[in-house]
């Protein structure tokens, strides 16, 4: 089964939700990523046939199902909320679309357990949803899309309001639920850490307009924009306008740094370069680090983890994503440290044209976070 949107696009009274786009998508796991008001939802929506498009097609299978309802679609989809039915247990909350589907009371029995044994939902069938906890809730919920068998799957960033510890557990059990069925899954999200948890597919939107797409590694280390590069970091990608002259890439006016390794074959000319969080640092690691000096705005500790606000005396405004906990005083001069070999680089219209080496290794399973002295 596969989902197409053939110059699909949205408009709302005199607002402009979605722009023409044009996206394919394949059984398998599809992830809509985009900061609140990319059109995630509105996407999802005309997908699911609760909305119809402003002008386009949608089809699935090649058969175009744009004027038909979601009751004669083969969809199901989750939300944000924790949507089910307050009156009916846990069983029954599963139980109803097979038995609007006319199925057995066996194989109903069967297909229940089934879904409650890969949830852990078993020790709960008899309650109802007001006696669950929130993630409970929610597995419940999840769990009445997919005893449905639906071809086309649509979790609207479905694990948002649960705690972290929650949202841990589930992202793994999702994984794996997803990676066993053929229908078309659609996984809406603002993180980036979660799009490559989950891997598959990613669609990166903003402001209404599809950036990139392709497979979830590939986006994350070939962001084809810089907008695109933004969005699929976080924090978002630092970035600054420099140029290239006399083999020497300068980032604004006083950060200067030879061409080498992935920035030899740069032409001469102005460029937008960037580089993440992750990748500066407080403390050199090697002899080819260069040194900026910066001016501490902000030290944000968060768990093992700190992030440094910075301006250098440009302006420029970075963050820098530092391991363990560093407390620094706002107005503080200090060093922060970049490898070349970590830097992106756009041309003028915004095209990628360099990304790290490092980067371009597409790994099977997502890149972690580094670590300060391993990192080159």
């Amino acid at each position: 089964m596969t989902l197409k949107l053939d110059q699909v696009s949205k408009k709302v009274g005199g607002a402009q939700h979605l722009y023409p786009l044009d996206l394919e998508l394949k059984p398998g796991l599809n992830v809509l990523i985009g900061p609140t008001l990319a059109g995630k939802t509105s996407l999802m929506r005309l997908m699911a046939g609760l909305d119809k498009p402003s002008s386009g097609r949608i089809l699935m299978d090649g058969r175009e199902v744009t004027d038909m309802p979601i009751q004669k679609r083969s969809v199901a989809m989750v939300y944000q909320q924790f949507i089910n039915y307050p009156s009916f247990t846990v069983y029954d909350n599963l139980a109803s679309p097979l038995r609007l589907a006319g199925l057995a009371k066996a194989e109903i029995e069967r297909r229940v357990r089934e879904m409650a044994a890969l949830l852990h939902l078993e020790p709960y069938l008899e309650r109802l949803p007001g006696e669950l906890s929130g993630g409970q809730q929610q597995r419940t919920a999840m769990a009445r899309a997919l005893i449905k068998d639906a071809s086309l799957l649509l979790f609207d960033e479905p694990l948002v309001n649960l705690d972290y510890k929650l949202r841990e557990e589930l992202r793994a059990e999702m994984r794996e639920i997803f990676q066993r069925r053929q229908a078309v899954v659609v996984y809406a999200t603002t993180e980036p850490l979660e799009a490559l948890l989950l891997g598959g597919a990613s669609t990166v939107l903003d402001a209404g307009r599809v950036l990139q797409h392709g497979p979830t590694l590939e986006v994350y280390h070939r962001p084809a924009t810089v907008r695109a590069g933004q969005i699929f970091s976080d924090p978002p990608m630092n970035t600054v306008l420099g140029k290239v002259e006399d083999g020497m890439a300068w980032l604004g006016e006083q950060i200067g740094l030879p061409l080498a390794g992935h920035l030899t074959d740069l032409a001469p000319g102005r460029y937008r370069f960037g580089v993440r969080a992750n990748h500066l640092f407080i403390a050199p690691g090697s002899a080819e680090d260069v040194a900026i000096n910066a001016v501490t705005q902000l030290a944000e500790v968060n768990g093992s983890e700190t992030f440094i606000h910075i301006t250098h005396h440009d302006g420029t405004y970075w963050v820098v994503q530092e391991e363990g906990v560093h407390s620094l005083g706002l107005g503080k001069e200090i060093q922060i440290y970049v490898h070349p070999r970590h830097l992106f680089v756009y041309d003028e219209a915004d095209r990628l044209v360099a990304a790290p080496r490092s980067e371009r290794r597409l790994a099977a399973t997502p890149p972690e976070p580094e670590t300060r002295h391993g990192a080159h």
